[in-house]
């Protein structure tokens, strides 16, 4: 399996795209959120995937930068679908909060023709705190991260021979789903800025964690590989190795600085 990240970046990006990804298995595509726009379908191309490819979708919450690039993919899908391009069937899992604005926002921007296709061939699934559903011919569990701001759901992915990958959404771990953490391969998890340019960032009034706060987290959960996300653009030129340095002082395990469009074996 690969993962590919379409945008590495935070909300209010500019230098890079909003943070979303594709987990590859063999041709079989598990997307994970879309970004906040049509530059979803820019960031699938240039990352050499075809977008009618992309059956099997998960939305974390309801936030623009994560919500905003699959009501794009949705409109495409179901506009090919009525032209008799896009066959088959496709999948959107998420909470019910994130499913209703998308179904509504759906039936407001469509053509009634292209909506219509929701419910028949495009599927809106929704998943509840502890559910286990077989997707890519993987186990996958989703939980709910208990967020103070906008009800998100992560997930946990059996991976290959019981290991396991975790991904958080784009807000700290907290203590009461740390589990889904503990000694896993793989730990996918936000760091809006480094922990030396905290007071320039203002992380923790935005509930997001630094560098060091998730490099720490892995440690103490005997993660093995950490790769990091959500992250400010400011040092994008350099972002990969302040980060790696800072980092690499809390964390002995494999840390990972993806940039977009960067592709990783997992």
């Amino acid at each position: 399996m690969k993962l590919t990240m379409l945008g590495t970046g935070n909300a209010l990006v500019t230098e890079c795209y909003n943070t979303c990804f594709i987990l590859d298995d063999n041709g079989q595509y598990f997307m994970v959120d879309g970004g906040g726009g049509n530059a979803v379908l820019t960031q699938i191309k240039h990352a050499g995937y075809d977008w009618m490819d992309m059956r099997h979708f998960f939305v974390t919450h309801k936030h623009v930068d994560h919500l905003l690039g699959i009501v794009w993919m949705i409109r495409m899908i179901c506009q090919f679908m009525d032209h008799g391009e896009y066959k088959g069937e496709a999948f959107i899992y998420s909470h019910k909060e994130v499913l209703g604005l998308l179904k509504d926002m759906a039936e407001k921007l469509l053509q009634k023709k292209e909506s219509d296709f929701i419910g028949k061939r495009l599927h809106l699934v929704e998943v509840s705190d502890g559910e286990t559903l077989d997707i890519i011919g993987h186990k996958v569990t989703f939980f709910d991260i208990q967020s103070t701001k906008a009800k998100q759901f992560g997930f946990q992915m059996e991976i290959t021979d019981g290991k396991m990958l975790t991904c958080c959404g784009d807000e700290p771990l907290t203590a009461n789903v740390e589990h889904y953490a503990q000694n896993v391969e793989w730990l996918l998890h936000e760091a809006f800025c480094l922990y030396s340019q905290a007071d320039i960032f203002d992380p923790y009034e935005k509930h997001h964690s630094t560098v060091k706060d998730a490099c720490e987290l892995a440690e103490r959960l005997g993660v093995k590989n950490m790769l990091l996300y959500h992250t400010e653009d400011k040092t994008l030129a350099n972002r990969k190795w302040l980060y790696l340095e800072e980092g690499r002082q809390y964390y002995h395990g494999r840390l990972w600085i993806p940039d977009d469009l960067e592709t990783i074996e997992i």
